[in-house]
């Protein structure tokens, strides 16, 4: 965007390098769509381990907190 706004033969180079460059990535996006799919099916296989990583973690956390302390009862007579 300030490559197109940038009044300059540069900032002009750059703006049709970019353009170009996102029509490459569109281009090969088109010709490889299984690689697509398989991208896809490898990030909600990543996003499916991620939320069980994250519950173990935070189960791990809750094992790592100490139970609450009951008070103790003194072994002996009581007296009255």
């Amino acid at each position: 965007m300030l490559a197109s706004v940038l009044i300059s033969k540069r900032a002009a180079q750059m703006n049709i390098v970019i353009i170009r460059a996102f029509v490459r990535m569109r281009e090969f996006v088109a010709s490889h769509k299984d690689l697509v799919t398989r991208v896809g099916q490898l990030e909600s296989t990543q996003q499916q381990h991620a939320s069980v990583i994250t519950i173990l973690a935070d189960e791990i956390d809750d094992l790592k907190r100490l139970p609450p302390t009951s008070p103790k009862h003194r072994i002996g007579f009581a007296q009255a």
